[in-house]
């Protein structure tokens, strides 16, 4: 009578067995020696990397990440944090070189842009110098005042002798700014030779499609 009890619960345990996976899920993962491993919970070989739950039918129910400790987990992000950041920075840089190649759709439209500032610091260049032309008037005019005191220069009102020294400074620093705008005019050619060469790297990438009743858009070129 016990064998036959014994015997009972034993096919009772047995029989439950494939509830209880079916309840918990089957576990399955790599380990580090590349050997397939099957359980009915996490499996510790494997708390370095990820693990599958599958359900009875092999159906994956859920993928555990590996468990990692506080300064692991806090690397983890970092290296996220800088992966997130360098496709934010790509993505951004991707957006500047369209609108780069939308605004300069070819060369003739670079140089457009490249005339104009230099025109405008041509123009900036020629209103100084005309101011130099004026003070330069302007001092003949106090030279002429100055005639009355040639013999004795130091008994000049002192209002004049303050408006000479004033027009000597003015043309000076009107002269250092025209040399000064020469400089730039290097600088604007400077920028646009750099911009230049990257948009001769960028017009092989980007093309302008023109959208039927629409301005023109920017896609990556074919290759």
């Amino acid at each position: 009578m016990k064998k036959w009890a014994a015997s009972v619960v034993g096919v009772a345990l047995w029989a439950s067995i494939p509830a209880l996976a079916s309840a918990q899920g089957i576990y399955t993962c790599v380990d580090k020696n590349g050997r397939r491993l099957t359980a009915d919970r996490p499996i510790p070989e494997c708390l370095d990397r990820e693990q599958r739950e599958l359900s009875p039918s092999g159906v994956t129910r859920r993928q555990i990440g590996p468990s990692l400790s506080d300064v692991e987990r806090a690397q983890l992000e970092a290296q996220q944090r800088r992966e997130a950041e360098e496709r934010t920075r790509v993505l951004e840089e991707r957006r500047r070189e369209r609108a780069l190649v939308a605004r300069y759709p070819d060369k003739a439209a670079h140089d457009v842009e490249r005339n104009a500032a230099l025109q405008m610091v041509d123009d900036v260049t020629a209103t100084a110098e005309k101011r130099i032309l004026d003070l330069r008037d302007e001092r003949k005019k106090l030279d002429q005042e100055m005639e009355f005191y040639k013999k004795d220069p130091n008994k000049a009102p002192m209002t004049l002798r303050r408006k000479i020294a004033e027009n000597e400074d003015s043309i000076a620093e009107q002269q250092r700014f025209v040399a000064g705008q020469e400089q730039e005019k290097r600088k604007v050619n400077q920028k646009f030779d750099t911009e230049l060469a990257r948009l001769k790297v960028l017009w092989e990438t980007y093309k302008p499609v023109q959208l039927p009743g629409a301005a023109s858009a920017v896609t990556p070129a074919a290759r």
